[in-house]
């Protein structure tokens, strides 16, 4: 009867441990910026301030490469012209839906449906949402914009490509007033849209870009992400650029970290 019992006891342990573990995102970019969280138990534990801020990520977060060589975001400085022709070819259609927009506790997101993608050297990268950060994160020869977008992009093969589009305080943006309309307020709300949005209205005219090899900007922040930053920024409205700011984390960016030799290249 007693061996009985310890079995019944250990089988409900296990039948326990199996449905705890079961957190991860059906987005598929929980590494990223832990989208999707519906249930706030979940939420990772990192932030931008405090305790759980940028400088301790490297020691709350396991298993993470927050503590690497080549990590993001950097100074774009010092840069040399590149030799060969342009490797980033955008493919934005107008007829993509943005499926959702989720506001993660971290950040707002935008989640796209499968249908935009880049190119770089023919492989193909499927544009799976963007986020804003404010201020930017990189810095331009020293210059920190107050708000950056950033285009994260995912391969078959599981690598990362992120384009980062800064943002200047100027003329409103028609493209974020119809973004705006579905703002999330509370953390963890997600808000339904499922209609189409052209990508391309919210990049600059000029395409000119820097180019280098860095991480993710938050845990794990993971490393051999390529990424891509347009050089002149678009211009938002200082009411669409409050809009947002109300909505996230104060100063959502992380510090600027050591370049490492790293070489970037400035496509025009």
């Amino acid at each position: 009867m007693r061996t009985t019992i310890l079995i019944f006891v250990a089988s409900l342990s296990l039948f326990s441990c199996r449905d705890n573990t079961n957190t991860k995102s059906v987005s598929g970019y929980n590494e990223v910026t832990a989208i999707h969280q519906k249930d706030k138990k979940t939420t990772s534990h990192w932030d931008y301030a405090g305790e759980t801020g940028p400088e301790h990520w490297a020691e709350i977060e396991n298993n993470s490469d927050c503590a690497g060589i080549y990590q993001s975001p950097i100074n774009v400085v010092n840069y040399e012209m590149a030799k060969g022709p342009m490797q980033l070819k955008i493919h934005y259609a107008d007829s993509t839906h943005i499926h959702d927009v989720v506001n993660n506790g971290h950040s707002i997101q935008y989640n796209f449906e499968k249908g935009d993608y880049i190119t770089i050297e023919n492989e193909r990268y499927d544009l799976k949402q963007f986020h804003f950060h404010e201020p930017a994160e990189h810095l331009i020869e020293g210059i920190r914009y107050p708000m950056v977008l950033h285009l994260v992009h995912l391969s078959s093969a599981g690598k990362y490509t992120v384009i980062a589009v800064m943002a200047k305080e100027g003329k409103g943006s028609e493209p974020f007033d119809f973004l705006e309309k579905y703002l999330p307020v509370n953390v963890d709300d997600t808000v339904a849209i499922d209609l189409a949005f052209d990508m391309n209205l919210n990049l600059p005219k000029v395409k000119s870009y820097f180019a280098y090899n860095g991480s993710l900007t938050t845990p794990p922040c993971t490393e051999n992400v390529q990424w891509f930053i347009f050089k002149e920024p678009i211009t938002v409205s200082l009411e669409q650029v409050e809009a947002l700011r109300k909505l996230m984390p104060l100063n959502n960016y992380r510090n600027e970290q050591a370049r490492n030799a790293r070489d970037i290249e400035l496509y025009n």
